[in-house]
């Protein structure tokens, strides 16, 4: 299978068999042009989505005959698992509730956080359960900060971490960089590409962190 990185917090998964699940699309222009990432140019099978802000669930620029999530279940083939969580540190009062959503593809578990805003607790990761590859939000002030991400991974251990939701030339936000992130730390590799491929036996034994350059 293989994991693209679009831009913000939105990924296409490729299985082996062609099929794409594309993870909280945005809407390019968004907030005022604060999304600069260009449209999303997969076509998929199934659209995820965490939560329905402009930034995560822009369906309408995708022509193909996909399968819109928003819940656990079944879609074209691949089952989906949900964690309830909050988009922020108050119970959701001040932006909403998030959703946690655990795939499988080809073998490898596939965990996407959305938009958390605060710590998981102890309930809520043994509900997310061993993860081969987690997208998790970095930025801080909408989401979990760089500490609060680092807090998760740890909780958490995955296969591989990839960062998303942070301060790029195409983002507008005020919020903080990759770099607050992974500085300090000894297992990160950056690929420089907006794509990397990846099999079930061929997984790191130790968490490693990937940043993957936005596509669009």
């Amino acid at each position: 299978m293989k994991v693209r990185y679009n831009g913000h917090s939105c990924f296409s998964v490729f299985a082996d068999d062609g099929k794409c699940i594309v993870i909280d699309p945005y809407e390019s222009g968004a907030y005022g042009g604060a999304i600069a990432y260009h449209p999303v140019d997969s076509e998929p099978d199934v659209v995820v989505l965490s939560h329905d802000h402009p930034d995560h669930s822009h369906t309408e620029q995708f022509k193909s005959d996909f399968k819109v999530v928003r819940g656990p279940g079944e879609a074209k083939g691949f089952k989906f698992d949900v964690v309830n969580t909050f988009h922020d540190q108050s119970q959701g009062a001040d932006r909403g509730k998030n959703r946690i959503f655990l795939f499988e593809v080809d073998g490898v578990r596939v965990g996407h956080m959305g938009d958390l805003g605060h710590l998981l607790s102890d309930e809520q990761i043994k509900a997310v359960g061993a993860v081969d590859v987690m997208m998790l939000p970095v930025g801080g002030f909408y989401t979990i900060d760089a500490n609060e991400a680092t807090d998760v991974v740890e909780r958490t251990r995955p296969k591989i971490a990839i960062p998303m939701h942070y301060k790029t030339d195409k983002c507008g936000f005020d919020i903080a960089p990759v770099d607050d992130f992974v500085e300090g730390k000894n297992n990160v590799i950056k690929l420089g590409t907006d794509e990397i491929e990846l099999s079930s036996d061929k997984l790191p034994g130790e968490t490693e962190i990937i940043v993957l350059k936005h596509r669009l």
